[in-house]
């Protein structure tokens, strides 16, 4: 609720758009850019836990969770599906080696 508030105060100072619809598509580019910031965040920090696991059974357990989070930014054009695969790869080939 609180970016909402900023988001308004912020779309006000900066808005040079001169039709109704060009003022929505700026208010719905910000929300779309900042979910998927959070998203982006969040698979970034899971990646990162998932890469520092010892223990091979935690890891399998939380592998296709982090592999259904990189799935969703590929397909979503956060992140580019080559990426997203090379990561799906690098991940599975660290939890085989545990």
């Amino acid at each position: 609720m609180g970016y909402r508030v900023l988001l308004k105060i912020k779309i006000s100072l900066e808005i040079m758009a001169n039709h109704k619809s060009a003022l929505k598509r700026i208010r719905s580019n910000d929300a779309k850019r900042i979910r998927n910031k959070y998203v982006h965040k969040t698979t970034r920090n899971a990646v990162r836990s998932l890469r520092s696991m010892t223990d091979k059974k935690e890891a399998e357990a939380l592998l296709p969770s982090v592999i259904g989070m990189l799935d969703k930014l590929a397909k979503k054009n956060v992140i580019h599906k080559n990426k997203a695969a090379n990561l799906k790869s690098s991940l599975t080939v660290h939890v085989n080696n545990l």
